[in-house]
């Protein structure tokens, strides 16, 4: 059985601790912005640019995992009738999306640098 396989055993441990993670950084970032906002009326860049970081690393974390699944399930998973084909689209459309874009990673990465981002933060 593929359960049975040290090689997945890792893997799906390694996906566990990736989704969870990016779990935990969504939902602290989230409640650390609603409070700020509830607290000061205002949303605050540095708010926005941990939303903007912790929404875009969960996709794609989300896909990583994804994509793990989609490989272990082997030649089978292509076909249209294979339940992993369509949630394999459907991860891929998620992560085509504006708020999955890796220009954003950038954009927080140039605001904790301190530089200009010239771009708002939604």
């Amino acid at each position: 059985m593929l359960r049975d396989s040290p090689v997945l055993q890792h893997q799906i441990a390694e996906c566990e601790a990736k989704l969870r993670s990016a779990r935990a950084f969504l939902i602290e970032t989230l409640r650390d912005a609603w409070e700020v906002a509830e607290r000061t009326g205002d949303l605050p860049a540095d708010n926005r640019v941990l939303i903007r970081l912790a929404s875009t690393s969960a996709i794609h974390a989300a896909k990583a995992v994804a994509e793990v699944a989609y490989h272990e399930a082997g030649a089978t998973a292509i076909f249209e009738n294979n339940p992993f084909e369509r949630r394999m689209r459907d991860i891929h459309a998620v992560s085509q999306q504006l708020q999955a874009r890796t220009a954003h990673l950038e954009l927080c990465g140039r605001h904790f640098l301190g530089l200009s981002t010239k771009q708002r933060f939604l």
